[in-house]
């Protein structure tokens, strides 16, 4: 299964927590249909991306990551690579070289989308179409910053950074909500 069938497959198959979520599963699924390439970080009206927030044993903290382009604390993830086998691996090894956590565990169900505006690495604006899952890190996890971030900490769940923008905000709070 290529990535892009399996974003299809997993839009399709989701049943989105709430209205707004679901209007954005429904326009995510109608753009990867009438793009080929909507899954290669050189479509440049936009891509799929995939991330995974990472959610410590104990279920109480969240890794994240103040990315280096962006200057800003998110969650783990970024672009599908051609040689991904589907969306969820794409986000698990995107979490993996990120945290430099080895055994993350990735919930099986999409946990929600995410349309946001940005200049990445085509260096022109276009947008991510974010396929968010949840990652859980085994106890004991040690981190290691990649070549991607300014730093990689902890958080408590409910203290966020200052400045989480609502993206982030609904993300952990789905997480949660999963358990």
């Amino acid at each position: 299964m290529s990535v892009r069938d399996s974003v299809l497959t997993t839009l399709t198959d989701w049943t989105a927590p709430d209205p707004a979520q679901d209007s954005l599963r429904h326009a995510v699924l109608a753009f990867v249909h009438g793009r080929d390439d909507s899954c290669a970080r050189d479509c440049v009206p936009g891509h799929v991306t995939a991330s995974a927030l990472v959610l410590d044993a104990g279920g109480t903290r969240v890794l994240l990551t103040l990315h280096r382009r962006f200057r800003r604390w998110v969650q783990l993830g970024g672009h599908c690579d051609d040689d991904d086998p589907d969306v969820a691996a794409a986000a698990l090894r995107e979490a993996t070289e990120e945290s430099g956590i080895h055994g993350l565990r990735l919930a099986p169900e999409l946990a929600a989308v995410h349309v946001h505006p940005v200049t990445c690495s085509l260096g022109v604006p276009t947008r991510h179409l974010d396929m968010q899952f949840v990652a859980h890190a085994p106890p004991g996890a040690q981190i290691a910053i990649s070549d991607e971030s300014e730093d990689l900490r902890w958080w408590p769940a409910d203290a966020l950074p200052d400045g989480a923008d609502h993206g982030l905000v609904h993300l952990v709070a789905r997480a949660l909500a999963m358990g």
